[in-house]
This record gives structure tokens, C-alpha cells and sequence, in this order.
């Protein structure tokens, strides 16, 4: 082997030892927190048509994980394990969602802050609560117009509409305190899995079926997965607007933004903030 051939032939297995290590070791805090500024920034930037069709299809489509617990609950036998079967269930509309790319409040909360943690400037929050306001209200409508169907439509066997109706009175029954700390949990878990899924290629349906099937598990609140059971029980004139709104829907809104921004959020910043910031002043 002459002297070049060595040479290229060292390049070449440095190289590949240099790949193999990566991705051994994964992405770095500071790789996944530029992967979800990349993200949040690309949604700041689109139109506000698109994010409002997108809203109203992740409301729509969320609302598989009602109905996914619900069949599960119908047709399962009355027996112990049946409560941690049935909440696997629930990770079904997440799947359709976050697979498919659609746009949930939950998410956003996550991925549109990490850029206004870089600019916190008048307008950077303003682009960033203008989407908040529009992906809420378009998830919101979306959960209505499924609750409607589904109420309605003829669509549902008598057994699993009502536990769809059961399971819709749990959701929405608890106290509102109560309700804003289960909300918690669930902003920290939807947040923890976004943080996940750029470490996770290969395996994100593992990932986002164990993270939502531990929300269920736990019995936390979700807001918009919660939006449907709470427009399940108003069409059918079961839960009245200041009950819904005031009982329900404020109080799992804070816990959620308290659990996904203010905790999980501020605290991955805080882990890369020096990093970052050297970076910034390269």
C-alpha cells in the first residue's frame, strides 16, 4: 500500500470512528435546543392561514385519543388491569398529530419560546402569543366541530359512547385547582417530548406513545385532548359555558403553560444558556 493509500485509508476510518461516536453519544443539549429554535422560529414564520387550518386539524385529530380510551374502556373486561390498558388508548390522537406535523398548543408553548429566550424583545413575545391565540382557538374549534360529530353523527356504538361520556365527566369534574395541578405533569411530559424527539429518530413513536400513555396513566389534564370531552358534554347540553370555561378549561390552560414554559422550558434553558450565549459571542 503506498504512502497516499495509508493516508486516505486512516482519513477515511478516523472518519467513520468520528460518525460512529456520534451517534453513540446522541445530540447535545445545546444541538437540541438549536433543533427546537429552528422549529419554533419556522413557525413564527408562517402565515396565520396555515397555522389556523393546521389548528383546527390537530383539534380534530386529537380528539382519536378520546376515542381510542373510550373503545378500549367499552370493550375491555371489568378487570384490574383494564385502567392501564384502555390509557394506551390515549396516545392514538398524538401519534396523528405530532406525526403528521399539525399544529398543537402544547407543542407550541415549547417551541416558540426557545426563540424569545434568544430575543426577548416587545414583538418576538407578541409573534409569539399572536400563535398561541391562534393555534388555541383554531384547536378549540377543531374539538367542537368532532365533539359535534360524535355527539351527533350516529357514529359511536351506545357502549362507547357512553364511556366516551364517562370519561368526558371525569376530565372535567375535578375541582379547578385540582384541574390546574394535574395540568402540571402533562405540560412537563408534552414538553420533556418534544425536547425527545430530535435524540429519537428511529423511535419516536416509542417515545411519544410512552409519554402520552403516561399522561392518561397519571390521570393528568390535557387541554386540548380535554377540549374535546368538554365539547363532548356541552353540545349535548351536559356542562354549561361558565362551568366549562371557568371549572375546566382556564384552570388546565395554566397548569399546562405553568408545566411546558415556566418550568421545563426555563429550566433546559438555564441548562445551555452558557453555551449558547459563548456561541452568540463567537
Amino acid at each position: 500500500m503506498t504512502k497516499s493509500n495509508e493516508i486516505s485509508h486512516d482519513l477515511t476510518r478516523e472518519r467513520e470512528e468520528s460518525e460512529a461516536v456520534a451517534e453513540a453519544v446522541g445530540l447535545s443539549p445545546r444541538l437540541v435546543f438549536e433543533t427546537i429554535r429552528r422549529n419554533g422560529e419556522e413557525e413564527l414564520e408562517r402565515p396565520m392561514r396555515a397555522l389556523w387550518f393546521s389548528g383546527v386539524a390537530a383539534g380534530i385529530l386529537i380528539s382519536f385519543s378520546v376515542l381510542g380510551e373510550s373503545v378500549l374502556r367499552a370493550y375491555l373486561p371489568d378487570a384490574p388491569w383494564r385502567y392501564i390498558v384502555e390509557n394506551a388508548g390515549y396516545s392514538l390522537g398524538f401519534l396523528l398529530v405530532i406525526l403528521g406535523r399539525m399544529q398543537l398548543f402544547t407543542e407550541n408553548t415549547i417551541t416558540t419560546v426557545i426563540p424569545v429566550t434568544l430575543n426577548p424583545t416587545g414583538r418576538a413575545f407578541g409573534r409569539m402569543f399572536r400563535l398561541w391565540a391562534t393555534v388555541l382557538a383554531a384547536n378549540v374549534i377543531g374539538a367542537f366541530l368532532i365533539a359535534g360529530f360524535f355527539a351527533y353523527g350516529n357514529v359511536l356504538a351506545d357502549d362507547v359512547a357512553a364511556a366516551m361520556m364517562d370519561l368526558s365527566r371525569h376530565a372535567t369534574g375535578m375541582p379547578p385547582l385540582e384541574g390546574m395541578m394535574r395540568g402540571i405533569p402533562a405540560g412537563i411530559l408534552i414538553a420533556a417530548l418534544v425536547w425527545m424527539l430530535p435524540s429519537s429518530q428511529g423511535s419516536e413513536v416509542a417515545v411519544i406513545v410512552l409519554f402520552t400513555w403516561l399522561i392518561a396513566l397519571g390521570d393528568f389534564t390535557h387541554i386540548v385532548a380535554g377540549s374535546v370531552e368538554m365539547a363532548f358534554l356541552m353540545v349535548q347540553g351536559e356542562l354549561g359555558l361558565g362551568e366549562a370555561l371557568f371549572g375546566f378549561f382556564v384552570p388546565v390552560l395554566i397548569g399546562n403553560v405553568l408545566g411546558g414554559t415556566v418550568i421545563f422550558t426555563m429550566l433546559t434553558w438555564a441548562q445551555v444558556q452558557p453555551e449558547v450565549v459563548e456561541d452568540l459571542k463567537k
